[in-house]
């Protein structure tokens, strides 16, 4: 079994490079896919610590987060191409 670890340091890993994609790049669709690499990030930590709290909770919102960050790059899109 991994350590948690490992996960913390992915998760804060992935964190890092997508604020240094928002804060460095002025093209809009590398800040959405850096923004969407931070919620990812958040995700990492949520199923990690659910796992290894051996709750359900976190992956549930996990998915949520999922489905709130579809539907925002969905929008974002929508409004670029218009």
């Amino acid at each position: 079994m991994v350590d948690l670890v490992y996960f913390q340091l992915l998760s804060a890993a992935l964190f890092i490079i997508g604020v240094a994609g928002v804060l460095l790049r002025r093209n809009v669709l590398i800040v959405l896919m850096s923004l969407e690499l931070m919620l990812n990030s958040v995700n990492v930590n949520l199923v990690a610590f659910s796992s290894y709290l051996s709750d359900f909770r976190g992956q549930i919102i996990a998915i949520f987060v999922i489905a709130i960050t579809a539907a925002e790059v969905a929008i974002a899109l929508g409004i670029l191409v218009a």
